[in-house]
């Protein structure tokens, strides 16, 4: 049986998160940046420039998201902050805000290719909910994408599956968009 691990991202943690990243950053040199950034901006900082702007933000102790390890071994990622943070979901209609309630937003799931189908996303979402919770989140918004065939690949899939949010306790509050529902935990 596995030994499965929980951590919040900060300083200490860097290293075993660029591990996980690897060369590419996740995918294509995104660091997590992609909701953060002006799609000018981070098209211009793809790669080195996405990577350095991501540590700043783990440097400066903001606790980004949560790192799962799998017998000690960087396994997954999940990213989290209040939603203003992510300045992308500013223009987007299907993603525009459901209410005036203040949400926190998942915005990245990431699960290195060894430990993916093996149900690691849903018990990452469970962690973030307790990293939220502690920063006094009160409502947890996700955005993920309704898989359009049985093997999505994983590019298509960052921001997670509604199956892996069932599982860890959202509920669907809205859906503009045939694949990408709104969904909410509530946080007590």
């Amino acid at each position: 049986m596995a030994t499965i691990e929980f951590h919040p991202v900060d300083k200490t943690r860097w290293k075993d998160l660029e591990k996980l990243f690897g060369a590419r950053g996740a995918c294509g040199g995104c660091w997590c940046m992609s909701w953060r950034l002006h799609t000018k901006d981070f098209n211009l900082n793809k790669g080195e420039g996405n990577k350095k702007s991501l540590k700043k933000i783990v440097s400066n102790d903001e606790r980004p998201g949560v790192i799962a390890y799998v017998d000690e071994v960087p396994a997954g990622w999940c990213a989290a902050a209040p939603r203003e943070v992510y300045i992308k979901l500013e223009k987007s209609k299907v993603l525009s805000p459901v209410d005036d309630e203040k949400v926190w937003s998942v915005s990245c799931i990431f699960i290195a290719r060894q430990f993916r189908r093996q149900g690691l996303s849903t018990k990452l979402l469970k962690s973030v909910i307790k990293l939220c919770k502690e920063r006094g989140a009160r409502i947890l918004e996700a955005y993920p994408v309704e898989p359009y065939s049985d093997n999505i690949p994983a590019a298509f899939a960052w921001t997670g599956i509604p199956s892996s949010f069932e599982r860890a306790g959202f509920k669907e509050v809205a859906r503009r968009s045939r694949t990408r529902p709104i969904m909410r935990y509530y946080i007590k």
